[in-house]
């Protein structure tokens, strides 16, 4: 079987990139995926013809060039980009450096920032292509304390994608920003997950919240990555594609609700709120 479609796939080592890049290639599509290490990578996913093992820094504008030019000169085009690489950061705003914070800012956003600049060009001359940028609820809601410097990076990742969806509908390339909520991958654990080198005693709620997702919420997470992969490829081969796509019914409750409270607060103050413009 084969699909003459071409993936491009960051981070995909591990978690929600390792199961789709799996699924992709099962499906007989040609893939391409990167990670830091190209060794981790090969050995998760095994040895296929139609597979591109690629070892990429996403801080360098070089490096991303560079695979993305090795995926275009090995199969001859570039139909679907996955911006997955990222890490969670769980700590409060007043206990996270500027370092910290900043680094979980290169990685989510700016990694993902340089990997559209350089497959742009390549979906501009096809007239098509379609870049899915992984957010999380948390890019929606961010009712959750101790992680604000994450879900400022994903509400970022989902502001972009908006912008980029309509800059490129015009060249015939869509964008989809992808929302999921809990899904059991190994995105809890100690290496995907940083935590405060100077924590505050206290943030209680914090503490807690991190205790509860290391050693309660981790590998108990309702959401299967299989079928969550499922969707984005359902996603990607339909004409009718969103550009907000929520994933699992905790990402719908939770998006719901955060729905109804911005349209409270703005039924509250509205009378006042929109009597600003000049007489």
């Amino acid at each position: 079987m084969e699909n003459k479609k071409v993936w491009f796939v960051t981070g995909a080592s591990k978690g929600l990139g390792l199961t789709l890049v799996k699924k992709l290639l099962s499906k007989g599509y040609d893939v391409a995926a990167t990670s830091r290490n190209v060794e981790d990578l090969s050995k998760a996913v095994g040895s296929f013809s139609n597979f591109l093992p690629l070892s990429v820094d996403l801080m360098s504008e070089e490096s991303v060039e560079k695979a993305v030019g090795q995926t275009i000169s090995k199969f001859g085009q570039l139909d679907f980009v996955v911006n997955n690489a990222g890490y969670g950061m769980l700590g409060a705003l007043e206990e996270l450096s500027d370092q910290e914070s900043r680094q979980n800012f290169d990685v989510n956003v700016f990694g993902s920032l340089n990997v559209i600049r350089k497959v742009l060009p390549q979906m501009r001359k096809q007239q098509s292509g379609h870049i899915f940028n992984i957010s999380s609820i948390g890019g929606f809601s961010g009712n959750f304390p101790g992680f604000g410097i994450y879900c400022a990076t994903k509400f970022a990742v989902a502001g972009f994608t908006e912008s980029l969806a309509a800059e490129v509908k015009p060249l015939g390339i869509k964008a989809t920003v992808v929302e999921p909520g809990y899904f059991r991958t190994s995105f809890l654990n100690p290496d995907s997950l940083a935590v405060p080198k100077n924590p505050i005693d206290a943030y209680k709620e914090v503490r807690d919240s991190q205790a509860a997702h290391q050693n309660d919420i981790n590998n108990q997470q309702p959401g299967d990555p299989e079928k969550a992969s499922d969707v984005i490829i359902s996603v990607a081969e339909s004409n009718n594609a969103p550009l907000h796509l929520f994933l699992g019914p905790d990402a719908y409750e939770l998006a719901n609700a955060k729905i109804a409270d911005v349209q409270r607060d703005m039924e509250s103050w509205k009378a006042l709120a929109t009597a600003t413009n000049f007489s």
